[in-house]
């Protein structure tokens, strides 16, 4: 599709179309990658608890890699639609290279600094003594992939936020699909546990990085590393549009670090139960992402424009869209919530405790959906003070006094319901905010 007929679409089509086209390969690319991570805990899950144990604190790690390529991909992505609202299409040329090249240089200084670092980094991520070989193990060869998993992703959000979704979802597929054919060969059939799924991984997101390079070429503004622009401006946009998802992406790392913490007090069974909670809410929230990642470019190239009115009915149409989603998801994984933990690990400790911490978790589902598109929202339109209070509101601003507070008084009922209540003072936070930001907006539009 030509730049014109993207900025047509985008700034004029019906809504629920233009949403349905952008958000649903982008929700498959979601789903697919979400499945891969879990895919790791099923296969592992079929050696041992201490392997399962292992993953679990091993992906915060992971989520801080994947920060840092969402913090360059979502930073150039936002500045680029709205540049191209704007028919600017210089400037989001070089803020796609800038974008591109920064994303392979953090990744680089992760794979050094974390390999250098590797045994009391697992020790800071939560592991027990029980369980630090196995973390060793899989965190070495993970970090070894660090350069091409933020350079992909950097590719695919530039990709997506350009109106290029099915494009970008092919990438991210193949490389997701590549790792779970791959996770019962290496894990099971060559014998290499935790390592072969760190392997799989990493062989995954290498496919990935050269398709979407490759696919690169046929976009309305192409990466050209030699429009590279390492200004203090170009810096500016792209911490104003990326900050946010860094902050979102850290703090979960933060909070599933304090969450294995305060899980290994009751044991290894403790700290794969809320892992393979976290993963599952992990899977069912990355449809809500897509959802989200699907407004944006639409948001992005309207809000460019000056199309404040159509931002508006975007933005409700996706939060009934993801309310009604996530309702029916909370009620089915309450019922059958300990079968679906048994899938992962049959072990009496684990099915136990993790059932009972989904049962908490999905009783505030519903509330997830406008509390994570408002911080979207606000992220597209460059408000990123208030993108950033929610974007830390429900995995750090509440969860950290949470997690030293709730265990401390209640025991493990303390761990299994921190999340839940984390989330309720999240959306009390975000619905004034997103009021208040929402009559701004209109007021522009007015204006």
């Amino acid at each position: 599709m030509k730049a014109t007929d993207h900025y047509t679409e985008l700034t004029t089509g019906a809504i629920p179309r233009v949403i349905a086209r952008m958000a649903v390969p982008t929700i498959i690319s979601m789903l697919v990658t979400s499945l891969y991570n879990i895919a790791d805990t099923f296969f592992v899950g079929q050696v041992d608890t201490q392997s399962t144990a292992a993953v679990g604190v091993a992906f915060p790690a992971m989520s801080m890699i994947h920060a840092f390529g969402f913090f360059f991909g979502h930073g150039s992505g936002n500045y680029i639609s709205r540049r191209l609202g704007a028919k600017d299409y210089d400037s989001a040329g070089r803020m796609a290279a800038t974008g591109f090249v920064y994303a392979l240089l953090f990744g680089l200084a992760i794979t050094l600094a974390g390999r250098m670092l590797l045994s009391p980094l697992v020790l800071m991520l939560g592991s027990t003594p029980t369980i630090q070989a196995q973390c060793e193990a899989y965190m070495d060869i993970i970090l070894l992939g660090a350069p091409v998993m933020t350079g992909s992703i950097v590719l695919n959000n530039q990709m997506r936020f350009q109106g290029n979704a099915s494009m970008a979802m092919v990438g991210i597929v193949t490389g997701a699909v590549v790792n779970v054919v791959l996770d019962p060969l290496l894990i099971l059939g060559l014998g290499m546990g935790v390592r072969g799924a760190a392997w799989a991984t990493v062989i995954g997101q290498v496919v990935s990085f050269l398709l979407l390079l490759y696919m690169n070429r046929r976009v309305t503004v192409r990466v050209d590393v030699r429009r590279f622009t390492p200004t203090l401006a170009m810096a500016g946009e792209m911490v104003a549009g990326g900050t946010p998802s860094l902050t979102r992406q850290t703090l979960g790392c933060v909070a599933t670090v304090l969450l294995n913490v305060a899980a290994g007090v009751y044991g290894d069974a403790a700290i794969a139960g809320m892992s393979i909670v976290s993963r599952i809410t992990f899977v069912i929230f990355s449809i809500i992402i897509g959802l989200g990642q699907g407004f944006q470019p639409l948001c992005g190239f309207s809000y460019g424009a000056g199309l404040y009115g159509r931002v508006r009915r975007a933005y409700w149409f996706c939060v009934r869209t993801g309310t009604v989603f996530l309702t029916l998801c909370a009620v089915l994984l309450f019922v059958f919530s300990h079968p679906v933990i048994a899938i992962f690990r049959d072990d009496p400790d684990v099915i136990r405790i993790g059932g009972e911490a989904l049962r908490w978790q999905v009783l505030v589902y519903p509330m997830g959906a406008l509390t994570m598109l408002s911080n979207m929202l606000l992220q597209t339109v460059r408000m990123p003070w208030r993108a950033n209070i929610l974007a830390s509101a429900r995995r750090g601003l509440f969860f950290i006094p949470m997690i030293l507070i709730l265990p401390a008084q209640f025991g493990l009922l303390g761990l299994e319901i921190c999340q839940p209540v984390c989330d309720t003072l999240a959306f009390l936070l975000a619905l004034p905010i997103l009021l208040y930001s929402l009559r701004q907006i209109e007021h522009r539009q007015v204006a």
